[in-house]
């Protein structure tokens, strides 16, 4: 079982185990594609699915967001408007968050998505 401390606005969390990651990896993965598969019908974004990583494209503005499990540090790491976000396992919310603000996974990709369009996006 993993432990989650609150510093502030840091979390403190002993590393999940290889095969726990993996599995909540994929299931926060697979929600996420099939998120933004739905919004690309809404929203002028491509998104796919390859290898594991999430890429999400836009035309104009031009961009490419990626998405993708780091196995290693236990961490998905998000690679949007020239920078990295690095989301970790928190056991009490049962979702990856990113510890500087607390956003969820999805919460964090309709941020970004939202400043590359100019637009509120919805997931």
């Amino acid at each position: 079982m993993m432990a989650t401390f609150r510093l502030g606005s840091q979390f403190s969390q002993a590393m999940i185990e290889e095969q726990e990651f993996q599995s909540r990896c994929d299931e926060a993965m697979a929600g996420l594609y099939r998120a933004l598969a739905e919004a690309s019908d809404d929203y002028d974004f491509e998104a796919d699915q390859n290898a594991g990583a999430i890429t999400v494209e836009f035309e104009a503005p031009p961009a490419k967001f990626v998405v993708s499990p780091n196995s290693p540090v236990r961490q998905i790491w998000i690679s949007a408007l020239t920078r990295s976000f690095k989301l970790e396992w928190d056991a009490a919310r049962h979702e990856f968050v990113w510890p500087q603000t607390g956003a969820g996974l999805r919460q964090l990709m309709e941020q970004v998505i939202s400043e590359q369009l100019g637009e509120e996006v919805s997931l």
